[in-house]
């Protein structure tokens, strides 16, 4: 693959470039893919409690994200460029969709996808695989989904693990 025209930005690539890189997060010098998850817990905090919407927002953001992730495949030469964060802020809003937290269980939520998205358990990096901006998106997806059911998971047992705490010892909370 070879990138287009010496990387120059146009105006058929502002925008799928822009949505690539998150409105630029992906050109963090340092770490970009926990910039970009970041945006996306940034956009979890604006966006309502609906599930409609959080849904509606995801659905968007994979889209665009296989569309942009294509085109900045083609723009800066390679596959699944660095500077492509938008797979990033997908899957953190995957993690944190549906899950009744508070901002200790997004932090929680935020280092669970990391772990997931950095670590890529099986079958994670198969879907590196798929060609294209739809490579780019289905793994962090995958890692989404599983850092999601690990903060499920992690709810659960802290609610169950409280209240066996306090059947020990003999005190129910009031």
């Amino acid at each position: 693959m070879t990138p287009t025209s010496g990387n120059q930005f146009s105006p058929r690539t502002f925008l799928p470039l822009a949505l690539a890189t998150a409105f630029g997060a992906g050109y963090a010098p340092i770490a970009p893919g926990t910039w970009g998850s970041a945006v996306g817990l940034l956009i979890w905090l604006v966006l309502p409690v609906s599930a409609w919407t959080q849904a509606a927002v995801i659905v968007f953001i994979v889209v665009a994200g296989s569309w942009s992730g294509g085109v900045a495949e083609r723009h800066f030469g390679k596959t699944d460029p660095g500077q492509v964060v938008i797979d990033e802020v997908a899957g953190m809003l995957i993690t944190l969709f549906l899950n009744p937290v508070g901002w200790a269980g997004a932090a929680g939520g935020f280092l669970l996808f990391r772990v997931a998205d950095i670590f890529k358990p099986f079958p994670v990096r198969r879907f590196e695989r798929l060609p294209g901006g739809a490579g780019i998106m289905a793994d962090d997806v995958m890692a989404g989904i599983y850092a999601n059911l690990g903060l499920r998971l992690f709810i659960w047992l802290s609610g169950h693990l409280a209240l066996w705490s306090f059947t020990l010892l003999g005190q129910m909370p009031r």
